[in-house]
Protein backbone atom coordinates (compact mmCIF):
# COMPACT_ATOMS: atom_id res chain seq x y z
CA UNK A 1 0.00 0.00 0.00
CA UNK A 2 2.90 2.43 0.95
CA UNK A 3 4.29 2.05 -2.53
CA UNK A 4 0.70 2.85 -4.50
CA UNK A 5 0.64 5.96 -1.81
CA UNK A 6 4.85 6.93 -2.91
CA UNK A 7 3.54 6.15 -6.80
CA UNK A 8 0.45 8.46 -6.85
CA UNK A 9 2.27 11.00 -4.58
CA UNK A 10 -0.91 10.74 -1.82
CA UNK A 11 0.33 11.86 1.62
CA UNK A 12 -2.42 10.39 3.54
CA UNK A 13 -5.36 7.49 3.53
CA UNK A 14 -7.79 7.21 6.01
CA UNK A 15 -10.00 4.13 6.04
CA UNK A 16 -13.58 3.82 7.77
CA UNK A 17 -15.47 0.74 8.45
CA UNK A 18 -18.85 1.01 10.76
CA UNK A 19 -21.18 -2.04 8.93
CA UNK A 20 -22.47 -1.65 5.56
CA UNK A 21 -19.99 1.71 5.42
CA UNK A 22 -16.82 1.24 3.84
CA UNK A 23 -15.23 4.50 2.75
CA UNK A 24 -11.41 5.52 1.73
CA UNK A 25 -10.55 9.14 1.89
CA UNK A 26 -7.45 10.36 0.09
CA UNK A 27 -5.25 13.60 0.61
CA UNK A 28 -2.81 14.11 -2.04
CA UNK A 29 -1.15 17.39 -1.23
CA UNK A 30 -2.04 20.05 1.30
CA UNK A 31 0.47 22.45 0.56
CA UNK A 32 -2.05 25.06 -1.19
CA UNK A 33 -4.42 24.42 2.05
CA UNK A 34 -7.26 21.88 3.03
CA UNK A 35 -8.08 19.14 0.29
CA UNK A 36 -10.89 19.42 -1.92
CA UNK A 37 -12.86 16.80 -3.93
CA UNK A 38 -15.86 15.07 -4.60
CA UNK A 39 -17.58 11.46 -2.73
CA UNK A 40 -17.97 9.11 -5.17
CA UNK A 41 -20.86 6.32 -4.07
CA UNK A 42 -20.76 3.50 -6.63
CA UNK A 43 -19.76 -0.13 -6.60
CA UNK A 44 -16.39 -1.44 -6.88
CA UNK A 45 -15.11 -5.00 -7.80
CA UNK A 46 -12.73 -4.79 -4.88
CA UNK A 47 -11.75 -2.51 -2.37
CA UNK A 48 -8.47 -1.95 -3.64
CA UNK A 49 -9.92 -0.91 -7.24
CA UNK A 50 -11.75 1.66 -4.48
CA UNK A 51 -8.55 2.71 -2.87
CA UNK A 52 -6.84 3.40 -6.63
CA UNK A 53 -9.89 5.02 -7.75
CA UNK A 54 -9.65 7.18 -4.47
CA UNK A 55 -5.94 7.98 -4.92
CA UNK A 56 -5.59 8.66 -8.65
CA UNK A 57 -8.48 11.32 -8.49
CA UNK A 58 -7.05 12.98 -4.99
CA UNK A 59 -4.06 13.40 -7.48
CA UNK A 60 -5.88 15.00 -9.90
CA UNK A 61 -7.68 17.40 -7.97
CA UNK A 62 -4.24 18.78 -6.58
CA UNK A 63 -3.06 19.57 -10.37
CA UNK A 64 -6.51 20.91 -10.48
CA UNK A 65 -6.72 23.62 -8.00
CA UNK A 66 -2.48 24.24 -8.50
CA UNK A 67 -3.35 25.27 -12.25
CA UNK A 68 -6.98 27.31 -11.07
CA UNK A 69 -5.34 28.87 -7.98
CA UNK A 70 -7.43 28.14 -5.57
CA UNK A 71 -6.19 27.68 -1.62
CA UNK A 72 -7.38 23.78 -1.91
CA UNK A 73 -5.35 20.77 -1.79
CA UNK A 74 -6.60 17.71 -3.72
CA UNK A 75 -8.69 14.57 -2.03
CA UNK A 76 -11.02 12.72 -2.96
CA UNK A 77 -13.58 10.31 -0.94
CA UNK A 78 -14.60 6.72 -1.93
CA UNK A 79 -17.73 5.33 -0.19
CA UNK A 80 -18.25 1.44 -1.36
CA UNK A 81 -21.85 1.42 -2.45
CA UNK A 82 -23.57 -1.68 -0.44
CA UNK A 83 -25.29 -4.49 -2.92
CA UNK A 84 -28.74 -5.40 -2.13
CA UNK A 85 -30.69 -3.07 0.76
CA UNK A 86 -29.31 -0.24 2.47
CA UNK A 87 -29.65 2.80 4.55
CA UNK A 88 -28.66 5.45 2.40
CA UNK A 89 -29.30 8.20 5.43
CA UNK A 90 -27.32 6.45 7.73
CA UNK A 91 -24.39 5.83 5.66
CA UNK A 92 -23.89 9.11 5.18
CA UNK A 93 -24.41 10.26 8.36
CA UNK A 94 -21.47 8.02 9.00
CA UNK A 95 -19.69 9.31 6.19
CA UNK A 96 -19.87 13.18 7.46
CA UNK A 97 -18.89 11.91 10.82
CA UNK A 98 -15.89 10.63 8.65
CA UNK A 99 -14.97 13.60 7.28
CA UNK A 100 -15.79 15.77 10.39
CA UNK A 101 -13.11 13.85 12.22
CA UNK A 102 -10.15 15.00 9.97
CA UNK A 103 -11.02 18.35 11.16
CA UNK A 104 -11.37 20.12 7.90
CA UNK A 105 -8.37 18.65 6.47
CA UNK A 106 -10.80 17.48 3.96
CA UNK A 107 -13.90 19.06 2.48
CA UNK A 108 -15.86 16.85 0.84
CA UNK A 109 -18.37 17.43 -2.54
CA UNK A 110 -21.03 15.79 -4.77
CA UNK A 111 -19.29 13.13 -7.48
CA UNK A 112 -20.24 10.35 -9.68
CA UNK A 113 -23.40 8.47 -7.31
CA UNK A 114 -24.09 11.35 -4.90
CA UNK A 115 -26.27 14.35 -5.06
CA UNK A 116 -27.55 17.36 -3.49
CA UNK A 117 -29.87 15.72 -0.45
CA UNK A 118 -26.91 13.34 0.14
CA UNK A 119 -24.83 16.48 0.76
CA UNK A 120 -27.27 17.96 2.95
CA UNK A 121 -27.17 14.80 5.47
CA UNK A 122 -23.47 15.02 5.94
CA UNK A 123 -23.59 18.74 6.62
CA UNK A 124 -25.86 17.97 9.46
CA UNK A 125 -22.74 15.63 10.72
CA UNK A 126 -19.66 18.04 9.57
CA UNK A 127 -18.61 22.09 8.76
CA UNK A 128 -17.03 20.88 5.91
CA UNK A 129 -19.03 20.40 3.04
CA UNK A 130 -18.69 22.28 -0.36
CA UNK A 131 -21.60 21.52 -2.28
CA UNK A 132 -24.80 21.33 0.06
CA UNK A 133 -27.81 23.17 -1.10
CA UNK A 134 -27.02 25.84 0.63
CA UNK A 135 -24.06 26.73 -1.78
CA UNK A 136 -25.69 26.11 -5.28
CA UNK A 137 -25.28 24.29 -8.68
CA UNK A 138 -21.59 24.50 -9.84
CA UNK A 139 -22.98 23.19 -13.54
CA UNK A 140 -23.17 26.11 -14.76
CA UNK A 141 -19.91 28.03 -13.71
CA UNK A 142 -18.43 24.85 -14.80
CA UNK A 143 -20.09 25.35 -18.68
CA UNK A 144 -18.87 28.31 -18.81
CA UNK A 145 -15.40 28.13 -17.92
CA UNK A 146 -15.56 25.29 -20.76
CA UNK A 147 -16.63 27.55 -22.96
CA UNK A 148 -14.50 30.08 -22.84
CA UNK A 149 -11.53 27.43 -23.28
CA UNK A 150 -13.27 26.25 -26.44
CA UNK A 151 -13.10 29.81 -28.01
CA UNK A 152 -9.58 29.99 -26.55
CA UNK A 153 -8.58 26.87 -28.17
CA UNK A 154 -10.02 27.70 -32.05
CA UNK A 155 -8.63 31.40 -31.58
CA UNK A 156 -5.10 29.99 -30.81
CA UNK A 157 -5.59 26.75 -33.62
CA UNK A 158 -7.61 28.18 -36.23
CA UNK A 159 -6.97 31.75 -35.65
CA UNK A 160 -10.91 31.80 -35.86
CA UNK A 161 -14.13 32.89 -33.78
CA UNK A 162 -16.25 30.27 -33.07
CA UNK A 163 -19.28 31.50 -35.05
CA UNK A 164 -20.20 29.31 -37.82
CA UNK A 165 -17.81 26.39 -36.50
CA UNK A 166 -19.20 22.88 -35.83
CA UNK A 167 -18.29 21.74 -32.14
CA UNK A 168 -19.76 18.07 -31.67
CA UNK A 169 -20.62 17.38 -27.92
CA UNK A 170 -20.41 13.99 -26.30
CA UNK A 171 -22.84 13.54 -23.29
CA UNK A 172 -25.54 16.54 -22.71
CA UNK A 173 -25.31 15.63 -18.56
CA UNK A 174 -26.23 19.48 -16.51
CA UNK A 175 -22.99 20.92 -17.65
CA UNK A 176 -22.84 18.98 -21.46
CA UNK A 177 -26.33 20.40 -22.24
CA UNK A 178 -25.34 23.81 -19.97
CA UNK A 179 -21.96 24.01 -22.54
CA UNK A 180 -24.36 23.64 -25.93
CA UNK A 181 -26.35 26.78 -24.56
CA UNK A 182 -23.00 29.02 -24.24
CA UNK A 183 -21.84 27.84 -27.77
CA UNK A 184 -25.04 27.59 -29.19
CA UNK A 185 -25.59 31.81 -28.65
CA UNK A 186 -21.68 32.29 -29.18
CA UNK A 187 -22.70 30.97 -32.67
CA UNK A 188 -21.45 27.72 -32.97
CA UNK A 189 -23.34 24.63 -34.78
CA UNK A 190 -23.75 21.78 -32.61
CA UNK A 191 -23.50 17.68 -32.92
CA UNK A 192 -24.95 16.05 -29.82
CA UNK A 193 -25.00 12.57 -28.67
CA UNK A 194 -26.22 11.25 -25.24
CA UNK A 195 -28.00 7.84 -23.94
CA UNK A 196 -30.93 10.15 -22.64
CA UNK A 197 -33.13 10.25 -26.30
CA UNK A 198 -34.90 13.39 -24.07
CA UNK A 199 -31.58 15.07 -23.84
CA UNK A 200 -30.67 14.95 -27.34
CA UNK A 201 -34.44 15.95 -28.14
CA UNK A 202 -34.06 19.05 -25.74
CA UNK A 203 -30.99 20.20 -27.53
CA UNK A 204 -32.32 19.94 -30.83
CA UNK A 205 -35.18 21.51 -30.43
CA UNK A 206 -33.53 24.54 -28.06
CA UNK A 207 -30.33 24.59 -30.00
CA UNK A 208 -31.07 23.23 -33.65
CA UNK A 209 -28.56 20.83 -33.01
CA UNK A 210 -27.65 17.53 -35.14
CA UNK A 211 -28.77 14.34 -33.42
CA UNK A 212 -26.37 11.20 -34.03
CA UNK A 213 -26.19 7.82 -32.34
CA UNK A 214 -23.54 7.75 -29.89
CA UNK A 215 -21.34 4.91 -31.14
CA UNK A 216 -21.45 7.67 -34.35
CA UNK A 217 -20.34 10.37 -32.65
CA UNK A 218 -15.94 10.16 -33.05
CA UNK A 219 -16.94 10.22 -37.00
CA UNK A 220 -18.28 13.55 -37.38
CA UNK A 221 -16.86 16.12 -39.49
CA UNK A 222 -16.15 19.27 -36.66
CA UNK A 223 -13.70 21.74 -35.81
CA UNK A 224 -13.83 20.66 -32.06
CA UNK A 225 -14.95 17.73 -30.50
CA UNK A 226 -16.19 17.98 -26.74
CA UNK A 227 -15.94 15.23 -24.38
CA UNK A 228 -18.55 15.45 -21.57
CA UNK A 229 -19.41 12.23 -20.75
CA UNK A 230 -17.65 9.57 -19.36
CA UNK A 231 -13.65 9.21 -18.98
CA UNK A 232 -10.78 7.39 -20.91
CA UNK A 233 -12.73 8.27 -24.07
CA UNK A 234 -9.69 9.23 -26.20
CA UNK A 235 -7.91 6.24 -26.82
CA UNK A 236 -6.07 4.75 -29.97
CA UNK A 237 -9.28 3.40 -31.43
CA UNK A 238 -11.04 6.12 -31.08
CA UNK A 239 -8.19 8.96 -31.99
CA UNK A 240 -8.40 6.95 -35.66
CA UNK A 241 -11.88 8.16 -36.60
CA UNK A 242 -11.77 11.67 -35.16
CA UNK A 243 -12.25 14.53 -37.64
CA UNK A 244 -11.25 17.77 -35.62
CA UNK A 245 -9.02 19.89 -35.17
CA UNK A 246 -9.38 20.63 -31.36
CA UNK A 247 -10.73 18.62 -28.50
CA UNK A 248 -12.20 20.40 -25.62
CA UNK A 249 -14.51 19.25 -23.27
CA UNK A 250 -15.72 18.78 -19.43
CA UNK A 251 -15.50 15.18 -18.66
CA UNK A 252 -12.42 14.01 -16.38
CA UNK A 253 -9.85 11.93 -17.34
CA UNK A 254 -10.84 12.16 -21.20
CA UNK A 255 -7.54 10.57 -21.86
CA UNK A 256 -7.30 6.83 -21.30
CA UNK A 257 -3.64 7.22 -20.79
CA UNK A 258 -1.19 10.02 -20.81
CA UNK A 259 0.79 8.70 -23.82
CA UNK A 260 -2.37 9.81 -25.63
CA UNK A 261 -1.53 13.10 -25.21
CA UNK A 262 1.55 12.54 -27.36
CA UNK A 263 -0.62 10.45 -30.01
CA UNK A 264 -2.47 14.08 -30.26
CA UNK A 265 0.18 16.03 -30.70
CA UNK A 266 1.75 14.15 -32.94
CA UNK A 267 -1.34 13.92 -35.43
CA UNK A 268 -1.67 17.97 -34.43
CA UNK A 269 -4.66 18.20 -32.77
CA UNK A 270 -4.79 20.31 -29.96
CA UNK A 271 -5.58 19.02 -27.00
CA UNK A 272 -7.14 21.34 -23.69
CA UNK A 273 -6.37 19.04 -20.84
CA UNK A 274 -9.66 18.54 -19.33
CA UNK A 275 -8.37 19.68 -15.27
CA UNK A 276 -7.36 22.94 -16.42
CA UNK A 277 -10.38 23.80 -18.86
CA UNK A 278 -13.18 22.20 -16.58
CA UNK A 279 -11.79 23.46 -13.03
CA UNK A 280 -14.92 26.25 -12.95
CA UNK A 281 -16.61 23.89 -10.82
CA UNK A 282 -13.80 23.22 -8.15
CA UNK A 283 -13.60 27.68 -8.45
CA UNK A 284 -17.17 27.76 -8.03
CA UNK A 285 -16.93 24.88 -4.92
CA UNK A 286 -14.12 26.35 -3.23
CA UNK A 287 -15.06 30.42 -3.46
CA UNK A 288 -18.50 29.43 -2.19
CA UNK A 289 -17.16 27.69 0.65
CA UNK A 290 -15.24 31.02 1.73
CA UNK A 291 -18.33 32.74 1.07
CA UNK A 292 -16.93 34.66 -1.36
CA UNK A 293 -19.21 36.68 -4.22
CA UNK A 294 -20.17 35.42 -7.52
CA UNK A 295 -18.16 38.48 -9.21
CA UNK A 296 -14.87 37.08 -7.91
CA UNK A 297 -15.95 33.49 -9.06
CA UNK A 298 -16.46 34.88 -12.38
CA UNK A 299 -12.96 36.72 -12.34
CA UNK A 300 -11.33 33.93 -11.52
CA UNK A 301 -12.88 31.39 -14.15
CA UNK A 302 -11.90 33.91 -17.16
CA UNK A 303 -8.42 33.51 -15.77
CA UNK A 304 -8.86 29.85 -16.99
CA UNK A 305 -9.11 31.07 -20.70
CA UNK A 306 -5.05 32.94 -19.85
CA UNK A 307 -3.57 29.52 -18.45
CA UNK A 308 -4.78 27.20 -21.32
CA UNK A 309 -3.11 30.17 -23.63
CA UNK A 310 0.11 29.53 -21.67
CA UNK A 311 -0.14 25.90 -21.83
CA UNK A 312 -0.87 26.17 -25.86
CA UNK A 313 1.77 28.87 -25.88
CA UNK A 314 4.87 26.35 -24.14
CA UNK A 315 3.19 23.70 -26.00
CA UNK A 316 3.41 25.01 -29.02
CA UNK A 317 7.47 26.24 -28.54
CA UNK A 318 8.99 23.38 -26.60
CA UNK A 319 6.96 20.74 -29.19
CA UNK A 320 5.56 19.14 -26.01
CA UNK A 321 1.74 17.44 -25.30
CA UNK A 322 -0.45 20.08 -23.49
CA UNK A 323 -1.05 17.43 -20.89
CA UNK A 324 2.41 17.41 -20.18
CA UNK A 325 3.00 21.02 -20.13
CA UNK A 326 0.07 21.36 -18.06
CA UNK A 327 1.54 18.47 -15.55
CA UNK A 328 4.68 19.97 -15.06
CA UNK A 329 2.89 23.63 -14.81
CA UNK A 330 1.26 22.13 -11.64
CA UNK A 331 4.05 20.01 -10.43
CA UNK A 332 6.00 23.22 -10.64
CA UNK A 333 3.42 24.78 -8.29
CA UNK A 334 3.10 21.90 -5.37
CA UNK A 335 6.55 20.89 -6.01
CA UNK A 336 8.75 23.64 -6.39
CA UNK A 337 8.40 27.24 -6.82
CA UNK A 338 4.88 28.67 -6.59
CA UNK A 339 2.33 30.38 -9.07
CA UNK A 340 4.65 33.35 -9.87
CA UNK A 341 6.96 31.13 -11.83
CA UNK A 342 4.55 29.03 -13.69
CA UNK A 343 6.23 29.98 -17.20
CA UNK A 344 9.74 28.84 -15.62
CA UNK A 345 8.65 25.44 -14.37
CA UNK A 346 8.82 23.98 -17.76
Amino acid sequence: MFTDMRSHDVQELHFFNDGDFHAVIALHNLKLGPALGGCRFIEYDSDADAITDAMRLAKGMSYKAALARVPQGGGKAVIMKPKGVFNRDSIFKKFGQAVQSLDGRYITAMDSGTTVDDMDIIRSQSLYVSSASHIGDPSPTTAKGVALGVVAAVQFKLNKKITGLTVAIQGLGNVGFALAEYLYKAGAKLIVCDVDSEKTKAAEHAFHAKVVPVSDIYDQDCHVFSPCGLGGVINEQTIQRLKCSIIAGCANNQLSEERIGELLHQQNILYAPDYVINSGGLIFASSRFRNLKQAYIDHEVVRLRDTLNQIFILSHQKDKPCNVIANEMAEHILYEGGHSMILEAV
